[in-house]
């Protein structure tokens, strides 16, 4: 028995030293807001050395019916950054596996899971940025892009006792939203809140943003006199310039209107002369230039 005890040490004094195992990364964690999931870990250090990282996602799917299959994740295998957005390999409302291993030339790391799978109906929803402007007498917004998933609900007001708050909604952001004609002297509030179908949730209200139209539009009673003003001043002027035309037509060039008498319907050379007591013989007579003169003389 000392015999095969002495063999044995001896034989493990002359194994030469292994290279260390390369550590696991620790600490996994989702970091999630408004639908952007980020995977974070603590790095594993190697003096004078660049460890690269590979991260893998497992989600319902792959663990039912696909026997546990780990998929790479789109962005982030390999990367030498120590997070990876795991945003568009979290595509379901259900709930998923991450895993992250390092990599060091031909040495890897063992897996290192996440503690508790993530569902991203657990992303905090942030009130959205709100941008509120008037353009002459117009009410508009601008809301920050948070992409495809994200609606708004914008609700505003007229500030004043009793006013009544309207809601609309808004599809996407980055884009400039007129929301309502205003009247001068009046200020209005405006505040938003988001909405993502895939969760069913919605985030709180953003502050109230106010605007206040004043000294900028002409009062009500004077725009309605300016626009009355402007419609007569189209029907006057190519009035006027139209009288006008017929004056100078009638001074320079007059129209000479002859008397019934003298207008004549028939040939010069025939003359109809009947005696109001002869109604029914009427004799028609051919009267020479000459004598048509003289008669009507």
């Amino acid at each position: 028995l000392n015999l095969n005890l002495h063999v044995s040490l001896s034989v493990c004094l002359s194994i030469p030293d292994t290279v260390a195992v390369l550590p696991a990364p620790q600490d996994l964690s989702v970091h999630s807001t408004n639908m952007k999931h980020l995977l974070m870990w603590n790095p594993v250090i190697v003096p004078g050395e660049t460890i690269y990282y590979s991260v893998e996602y497992q989600g319902e799917y792959e663990s039912l019916y696909l026997s546990h299959l780990w998929i790479p994740s789109h962005w982030c295998s390999p990367t030498k950054s120590t997070e990876c957005d795991v945003t568009d390999d979290i595509t379901a409302t259900v709930w998923y596996n991450l895993r992250v291993r390092a990599t060091l030339g031909s040495q890897t790391s063992p897996w290192s899971t996440l503690e508790h799978p993530f569902n991203r109906n657990s992303t905090i929803l942030t009130p959205p940025k709100i941008e509120v402007t008037k353009d002459g007498f117009h009410l508009v917004i601008e809301l920050e892009e948070l992409g495809p998933q994200f609606e708004f609900y914008v609700a505003y007001w007229r500030s004043k006792p009793g006013a009544k708050e309207y809601v609309k909604v808004v599809k996407s952001g980055g884009i400039p939203v007129h929301l309502e004609t205003m009247e001068p002297a009046a200020r209005y509030c405006v505040k938003a809140q988001t909405f993502v179908k895939a969760i069913e949730r919605r985030s709180a209200f953003s502050q109230a943003e106010c605007v206040e139209m004043q000294g900028e539009a002409l009062p009500l009673a004077l725009a309605l006199f300016a626009f009355v003003g402007f419609m007569l001043l189209l029907v006057v002027v190519p009035l006027s310039i139209w009288k006008m035309g017929q004056v100078l037509q009638y001074s320079c060039c007059p129209t000479v209107v002859l008397p019934d008498t003298l207008k004549i319907t028939n040939s010069p050379q025939k003359l109809i002369s009947c005696r109001r007591e002869e109604v029914e013989s009427c004799a028609m007579s051919v009267l020479s230039p000459e004598e048509l003169l003289r008669a009507w003389i």
